[in-house]
């Protein structure tokens, strides 16, 4: 039996654990930015003296790291190695976890909800580029569209699931739950194979904290300018000063060997549309997660728990649309379907905007708005992060996922910045702050239409072509390397040395 045959009977078996495995990693990074909201009353209980100002850190903390450093965490990625990078974040978010449900002030609460940030920031760009390096060609777009679903169903699945542990249990039985998954995939994540890594230096230090600082002071004031005041000075000297340091980082790296940002990257027309599409549908997604609940809790009254479970049918069409155009729809057809589900999402804005209200209407109203949302927003986050993906070189694929997840993060906090201002002009007692909010998701998501006429496009599939030849090549380079290692080692007993 030849070391090729032996290589692509090994690899189904190792690409379907990869998924396995950093899908559940994704979904616990993506858990942890919306299931800890509802934990909000239980915090304020056990904490009475700190006010809800203050609380809010709990969840800015870890959104700010998270969003911070996912761009030169993709960077390092490449460069250390995807599979070390991976499960030393996993070790560090793990740990994390645990020092937030043994938090015994919300100081130590909001730290640890820091250092989990950092790793779950570390997490994601280097999970999607182990999914796209260990999985076969013909099977990525498939692979991508699984991985999506993990964090789509995450992110809405948060509300109820964390209703059900506060309710069920305590506060801290939401961050306890990452503690076993966590320990769980690093024990099959230590069984993953190790690949060569790039030969490179580190990516420029400086750089890389004036980017995490620039992007943290921005993200810094965008959350707190609602409670600032956004005619404050505080609050435009933070935006001002991420700005600028943003600036700094961006223009050494057009010149740096070994750059904090691969603004190179950005040369590729479809790699930067795919970046600002991933901006718009961020700023979306985060609107219409977080103003869902909120208004089934204040105008119908729902509980917290039967709100989450509200919009969990949204979470499961979102994860199995993410599937199913991963799975059925080539690359080449996958710009109208971000298209058609931007505009298809505005139309169920305005459908919302002008039927809901204070009266309840869950069956006529509010359960097709929310599945049909869900899996136009699944539909079209997979389409997206397939063109970013595929436009990049495979030993940047960490590096191109960790930019547009950034992009994803940052039109996030943008969003939720809009929604607080939206919410600030109304009276959040009646339904019409929380229409608004709707409606401007809808605008948010429809806009991602303008970029996303720039992927795919005949030019961009020209360059796909030649980026899957480059994947082909390299993959077929690992093959014959680890081949010729082995049989080196076996013919001598000289111990294989892999950098990965």
């Amino acid at each position: 039996m030849t070391s090729g045959t032996l290589a692509s009977r090994a690899e189904p078996s190792s690409a379907g654990k990869t998924l396995l495995l950093t899908s559940a990693a994704t979904f616990m990074a993506f858990l942890d930015t919306t299931i800890v909201n509802v934990a909000f009353p239980a915090l304020h209980e056990d904490f009475p003296k700190e006010s809800l100002t203050d609380l809010t850190w709990v969840v800015t903390s870890y959104g700010i790291l998270f969003a911070a450093l996912l761009t030169p965490a993709g960077r390092f990625a490449d460069i250390l190695g995807r599979r070390n990078l991976f499960l030393w974040s996993l070790g560090v978010f793990s740990a994390a976890s645990l020092a937030c449900a043994l938090a015994p002030n919300v100081e130590s609460l909001v730290a640890a909800r820091a250092v989990q940030g950092i790793g779950a920031a570390g997490m994601i760009p280097a999970a999607l580029g182990l999914v796209l390096s260990e999985t076969p060609a013909e099977k990525r777009a498939e692979a991508i569209g699984i991985w999506g679903a993990a964090g789509s169903m995450a992110a809405a699945a948060g509300p109820s699931l964390g209703g059900l542990l506060v309710s069920e249990i305590d506060w801290r039985a939401v961050f306890v739950l990452n503690v076993p998954i966590g320990l769980a995939v690093i024990m099959g994540g230590l069984k993953l194979p190790k690949r060569a890594v790039e030969d490179s230096k580190l990516p420029d230090l400086l750089g890389t904290a004036t980017v995490t600082l620039g992007i943290a002071g921005i993200v810094i004031g965008l959350t707190k300018g609602g409670d600032w005041g956004w005619d404050a000075a505080k609050t435009w000297i933070w935006i001002g000063a991420g700005v600028l340091f943003v600036a700094l980082s961006l223009l050494r790296s057009r010149s740096h060997p070994a750059p904090a940002v691969e603004t190179e990257l950005w040369r590729s027309p479809m790699f930067a549309a795919a970046n600002l599409t991933s901006f718009l549908l961020g700023a979306g997604l985060f609107v219409w997660f977080l103003s869902g609940p909120l208004y089934l809790t204040t105008i119908w009254h729902y509980s917290v728990l039967k709100a989450g479970l509200a919009v969990t049918p949204g979470a499961v069409l979102s994860a199995v649309a993410a599937i199913s155009v991963g799975r059925r729809v080539p690359p080449e057809k996958q710009r109208p379907v971000i298209v058609v589900s931007a505009l298809a999402f505005l139309g169920l804005s305005f459908w919302a905007y002008y039927g809901l209200g204070g009266e309840e209407k869950f069956l006529a109203l509010w359960l097709p708005y929310g599945a049909l949302g869900g899996a136009v927003i699944g539909a079209a986050l997979t389409s997206v992060t397939t063109a970013a993906s595929i436009s990049v070189h495979p030993l940047k694929f960490a590096t191109g996922t960790g930019m547009n997840t950034t992009a994803r993060q940052f039109g996030g906090s943008v969003g939720v910045a809009s929604m607080a201002a939206v919410f600030a002009a109304g009276d959040l007692s009646t339904p019409q702050p929380y229409l608004d909010a709707f409606l401007l998701a809808g605008i948010f998501i429809a806009a991602s239409a303008v970029p996303a006429l720039w992927l795919f496009t005949k030019k961009s599939m020209a360059q796909i072509a030649e980026t899957q030849r480059q994947i082909q090549a390299y993959m077929k380079a690992q093959a014959e390397a680890a081949a010729q290692a082995a049989a080196a080692q076996a013919a001598d007993g000289t111990p294989v040395v892999d950098r990965a």
